[in-house]
């Protein structure tokens, strides 16, 4: 793809491409990096349920969903950079926080606390990228911010193995910290604002309304902002029992975290494949055609929970999370398509709602383990026809159109 945009000179499209992956890593990173950590979390503040220690990801996942909403109002008044140099310093005072916390219940506190800084990061990256691009150009800049961006769940528990064997688990946020710090500096050296002066719009509560009404009133743009939140809450319910499934059922213990790299990897390389293919086939086509995949092997995966050994689950699984892939930056992508003119507030607006969604369902299928992959084959299955309901109807009962 050449660099067909001027609008976030004077960075080069691939520059552009890493800066926008490093800060939507910054999101991956905190929830990914503590899964190895987890059990030694629960040790130290001596939590009796161990499904009790997956809290320190849903309270993180709630402040980024509560902290979205502003930041995308914000982000269309002031521009985009002000906005993101804030949020990545509270970001950083936040996993400082998180080191010296002195009670399970603080940690939460300021695991939430991070989560809203670090919707900044995520809001405003998807508006500057609105900023420069559109349409399937859109989509395709997306799946490889995407495609980079997966590259930080592929390490990320690794890294966190690897910190847990030389430190306690209060350097994991060490390493956060020092991530956030690089980036604040690197944005404010390299970025440039996206936002044009006049297209900058004024909190007032007219223009707000306004903005959430053209969200709210488009078939299209909330269809998959609730089909995106849906297959959100599959990714979610695997994360938050990942490291209980794989280390404990399938009894990979110290493997968890090279064995969660190969299933991440294959959403990063879907990601690949969706940013070669989606000029040629379309966004409806590949994404429709990654749901109806995605329930088939949920139902293989329902049918087979318990005879099922580990190698043919860990191949059910990637399979899975590739078609999970192929979706988000399809997903998202066509959510924002009717919102150039209101980019900020509505990313920030579909991102709360695709988070909370997602958080909810998560949530449910990680208290819902029972020491056994059922609760999360049936979560994914039901997610899967949730969806596939969810588009027929933003779609009028007709899948793969190609006209995007």
């Amino acid at each position: 793809m050449t660099d067909s945009s001027s609008r976030h000179a004077p960075l080069g499209f691939n520059a552009f491409v890493a800066i926008m992956a490093a800060l939507m890593g910054l999101n991956a990173l905190a929830i990914d990096i503590m899964l190895p950590g987890l059990p030694s979390i629960g040790a130290a503040f001596l939590l009796d349920d161990p499904n009790r220690a997956q809290t320190v990801i849903v309270a993180y996942m709630t402040g980024f969903a509560a902290g979205q909403l502003a930041i995308g109002l914000l982000a269309d008044r002031f521009g985009r950079k002000p906005i993101l140099m804030v949020g990545l310093a509270a970001y950083t005072v936040a996993a400082i926080g998180c080191i010296f916390a002195p009670s399970f219940e603080l940690l939460l506190l300021a695991r939430v606390v991070q989560g809203v800084a670090s919707s900044a990061p995520r809001v405003i990256s998807t508006a500057i990228v609105r900023d420069c691009y559109s349409g399937r150009q859109m989509a395709q800049v997306i799946s490889l911010i995407m495609m980079v961006f997966m590259a930080v769940p592929v390490v990320a528990p690794s890294i966190g193995q690897l910190v847990l064997f030389i430190a306690p688990w209060q350097a994991v946020f060490g390493v956060l910290a020092l991530y956030s710090i690089v980036m604040w500096w690197i944005c404010a050296r390299f970025l440039p604002e996206t936002l044009a002066p006049q297209n900058r719009r004024e909190i007032r509560l007219p223009a707000v309304a306004d903005a959430f009404r053209s969200v709210l009133t488009s078939r299209l743009t909330m269809g998959y902002t609730l089909a995106a939140g849906t297959f959100m809450g599959a990714l979610f319910g695997f994360i938050t029992s990942a490291q209980q499934i794989l280390g404990d059922v399938m009894g990979l213990g110290v493997w968890f975290p090279l064995v969660f790299a190969l299933i991440a990897g294959s959403i990063a390389l879907s990601s690949f494949a969706n940013a070669w293919l989606v000029e040629r086939w379309g966004m409806r086509f590949l994404s429709h055609g990654a749901v109806l995949a995605f329930i088939v092997l949920s139902t293989l995966l329902v049918l087979t929970a318990d005879i099922i050994t580990v190698v043919p689950f860990l191949l059910v699984v990637s399979m899975s999370m590739f078609m999970v892939g192929m979706t988000f930056s399809n997903f998202n992508a066509l959510a924002m398509e009717q919102q150039g003119h209101v980019a900020g507030t509505a990313a920030s607006l579909i991102g709360t709602i695709t988070t909370v969604i997602g958080t909810l369902i998560g949530f449910m299928i990680g208290q819902s383990f029972d020491d056994t992959i059922v609760p999360l084959a049936v979560g994914y299955l039901s997610c899967g026809v949730l969806t596939l309901v969810v588009l027929l109807v933003t779609e009028s009962g007709q899948l793969f159109r190609r006209t995007a």
